[in-house]
């Protein structure tokens, strides 16, 4: 534990010195913490229909998104929450036999959104074409969403495609080459709750140099191939959050929303290792950062989302 608290300290020390000694806590439209929802809803442009069925999901995640199952029913959704209040949306819904979802019927909807709304929209990407990358930009999507998995075993055994990893990596090229602002989220434990190629997943996302990164966690799900598998222990991922500093200083680093909830020591060391972003955090995540005079900010978005909507406390 001693040399982890030496790289957990070094991690913590040159994030403060990148980016202050601060942290944001998010909260999704897609949870609740405390009585309180997020600002944030998720829309399934698919309803609770998907092709891959992952090991870990099985399409369960779609069920609590509300659907817009089509291009005129999702402007008709995003103007309503706009009303409503919220700042943005995230589009996302379940993937076809490829990893891919269904833009090319509707992005010309965002592209109505964006038109007809000063709504922020975040997108799941899934796999992209060098095409569909460019309508990406052409719609105005502000930022994509996409889940980096480090080997093609794991994603062909777990997410049932078949083809390999280089074709996430070739999507994040498409992304980057337009300008999209792209997210990566490293998934930790997919291969049955096991640490194996997330570091590779790592390194090969760095070379793009995203301005933000989402470290995440296997979160067994009942009624799933991979209920009752033990996530990634708090020190492991820890390790992935220190290896992602090392790796790249001046990328804005989060725990995110997918994670097995009430497993806090990941939570305090993730702010050991100096975590910028925390989504859905715990009172004694916040007490901790506290005891480390860290100045301390909500927001009731994703932890991808960088509108200047940061409060002193959640409100309402």
């Amino acid at each position: 534990m001693t040399d982890l608290n030496d790289r957990l300290k070094q991690a913590r020390e040159l994030s403060w010195k990148r980016f202050g000694k601060k942290i944001t806590m998010y909260l999704p439209g897609m949870f609740s913490l405390d009585g309180m929802r997020g600002d944030y809803p998720a829309i399934s442009m698919t309803g609770k229909k998907c092709s891959l069925l992952c090991d870990h999901c099985k399409g369960q995640l779609l069920k609590t998104m509300p659907p817009a199952l089509t291009p005129e029913a999702l402007v008709e959704k995003a103007i309503d929450y706009e009303k409503k209040g919220c700042p943005g949306i995230l589009i996302t819904g379940g993937c076809d036999r490829e990893g891919r979802l269904p833009w090319k019927t509707f992005l010309p909807a965002v592209k109505e959104i964006k038109a007809k709304t000063g709504l922020f929209i975040s997108a799941h990407s899934g796999i992209l074409d060098a095409e569909t990358a460019k309508e990406f930009r052409n719609a105005g999507v502000d930022q994509a969403l996409m889940d980096v998995i480090g080997d093609d075993s794991t994603y062909q055994n777990i997410c049932h495609v078949r083809h390999g990893v280089s074709r996430i990596y070739d999507t994040i090229r498409y992304l980057a080459n337009e300008g999209i602002d792209f997210i990566p989220h490293i998934i930790c434990g997919l291969e049955h709750g096991r640490i194996r190629y997330e570091e590779k997943a790592l390194e090969a996302v760095s070379g793009y140099k995203p301005r933000q990164l989402v470290i995440i966690s296997l979160m067994p799900l009942p009624k799933t191939p991979l209920w009752g598998r033990t996530p990634p222990t708090a020190e492991e991922i820890a390790e992935i959050i220190v290896k992602a500093r090392l790796m790249m200083p001046d990328t804005i680093l989060s725990l995110g929303c997918a994670r097995q909830r009430g497993d806090i020591k990941k939570e305090l060391l993730a702010i050991d290792a100096g975590i910028n972003r925390m989504a859905i955090p715990s009172e004694e995540a916040i007490a901790h950062a506290k005891a480390y005079g860290l100045e301390i900010k909500y927001q009731k978005t994703c932890c991808s989302v960088s509108l200047p909507l940061e409060r002193e406390e959640w409100g309402k």
